[in-house]
């Protein structure tokens, strides 16, 4: 019986050049391990209290794309979305001046004297002077928000993004960036699912 299960085996075994057999790329491994993904734990950001926001919006934002379960507890994960987030409120501030001046002087003197009777003496002086000096500055009011995450699953990176935003038509920088996020990981995901294109 051993006799004839290992001949089974060595017939029925795959030839050792199948392109099936040999290993992935690094990417083709991503990508099939993204696909497995299903319930999502989402780490704290670090970045401080923007950051923990950032966190918030992107659970708002991958639990609306209705792909992933996202779960507070992170033993029940398939993977964990981890990384660092920015949110600033900042002032720029521009200035700029422009100039015109122009002078000119003119002078001029005579003298002329004799010894003992009289003396005469002509000075003619004359000057212009003319300036325009304008100053601007100008403050403009920013909303900047960055965040670069990654997912991990049993310790390996499969995969990561980076979005900023200086604030969306309809929403803040932050929903901006964790909307770019959640939309970028959805696109990948489905793409991973739908498997290495030929």
């Amino acid at each position: 019986m051993p006799l004839l299960l290992c001949t089974l085996l060595l017939f029925f075994a795959p030839p050792f050049d199948d392109p099936l057999v040999k290993d992935a790329t690094p990417e083709e491994e991503s990508a099939a391990q993204l696909a497995k993904v299903r319930r999502i734990y989402i780490d704290i950001l670090t970045g401080g209290d923007e950051a923990l926001k950032i966190r918030d919006l992107l659970m708002t934002s991958l639990q609306g794309s209705k792909q992933f379960i996202i779960t507070e507890d992170e033993e029940k994960a398939d993977a964990t979305l981890k990384g660092s987030g920015d949110d600033q409120v900042f002032t720029d501030s521009f200035q700029s001046s422009d100039g015109i001046n122009a002078h000119s002087q003119i002078g001029g003197g005579n003298s002329a004297g004799t010894r003992n009777y009289a003396s005469t003496s002509s000075n003619h002086n004359a000057a212009l002077s003319i300036g325009e000096t304008e100053s601007r500055r100008t403050e403009e009011r920013k909303h900047d928000a960055i965040a670069t995450v990654r997912l991990v699953k049993d310790g390996d990176v499969i995969w990561s993004t980076t979005a900023e935003s200086l604030g969306g038509k309809f929403m803040g920088a932050s929903a901006d960036v964790a909307d770019k996020i959640a939309k970028r990981l959805v696109a990948d995901y489905k793409a991973a699912k739908k498997g290495p294109s030929k």
